[in-house]
């Protein structure tokens, strides 16, 4: 699959904010922002998880949120708290909170299919 980026906004509680250029993984479940980033947003660890890298390691994050504006949207989402080495990632976890998908084959994000069932009700004619 292609690489892909975008540039987001990222805000803190405070107000404070920074342009982050993440890479779009589909693989990944969170979005990473570098620590740089986050510590000048003032971002606190809420809990930890922990995560396995591709070579099968495991290693412990921190997790918080704040709030990401993208071109095609904007709303509040968990993100790991990267640290030394750590790339800034947008993650699934993300681009679901958004309504979005990556199109692997044009490399854009676009919005994705919205379902809803209805339980007990006459649908609609």
């Amino acid at each position: 699959m292609g690489i892909t980026y975008i540039e987001g906004e990222v805000r803190g509680t405070d107000g404070k904010k920074a342009v982050v250029r993440f890479l779009v993984d589909s693989g990944a479940s969170y979005t990473v922002l570098p620590q740089k980033d986050w510590q000048a947003l003032g971002l606190k660890a809420k809990r930890t998880a922990t995560f396995t890298l591709a070579d099968g390691t495991q290693i412990e994050r921190a997790i918080s949120e704040c709030h990401l504006t993208l071109p095609q949207g904007e709303a509040h989402t968990p993100v790991i708290l990267g640290e030394s080495g750590d790339e800034p990632l947008l993650g699934v976890v993300t681009l679901e909170i958004l309504g979005l998908v990556l199109n692997p084959f044009t490399r854009t994000l676009q919005p994705m299919r919205m379902l809803l069932a209805r339980i007990g009700r006459e649908r609609p004619k």
